[in-house]
């Protein structure tokens, strides 16, 4: 049987740089000021024309009228129970949403952001007429 040889100091001291990397590079993601960044959401949920639930029906947020580059178009795609959840700068701004899916008629709302808030959008596709 081998015995473990003994270093000075404790196991804690050995971690030490290691804890103050993973802090340091948390600092750095959550802004240089150590804020994150303000944001607003867009959240809501898509429902069919038969009140159930629309998993994977794609929305497309946009701001109106376009804005310069910092704001750009945001696609995403509602999850199993048909809700969504968007983050937007919490600047002043009016954003047109849009829902699509195939097979069904296109809808779209528009919502206006004024600082940190969250507006909630409830959408009901209807099936294309053919």
């Amino acid at each position: 049987m081998r015995k473990r040889k003994r270093t000075s100091g404790s196991s804690a001291s050995r971690f030490l740089p290691v804890l103050a990397f993973l802090a340091a590079g948390a600092l750095a993601a959550a802004g240089k000021s150590g804020n994150p960044e303000p944001f607003a959401l867009i959240a809501g949920s898509v429902f069919r024309d038969t009140g159930f639930s629309f998993a994977g029906a794609e929305l497309t947020i946009e701001p109106e009228p376009k804005p310069p580059s910092k704001f750009k178009r945001i696609k995403t795609v509602t999850d199993a129970r048909g809700e969504f959840a968007v983050r937007v700068p919490a600047a002043p701004m009016r954003y047109t949403v849009s829902v699509k899916a195939r097979r069904y008629r296109l809808d779209q709302k528009e919502v206006s952001i004024q600082g940190q808030e969250r507006v909630d959008l409830i959408f009901r596709l209807e099936p294309e007429t053919r």
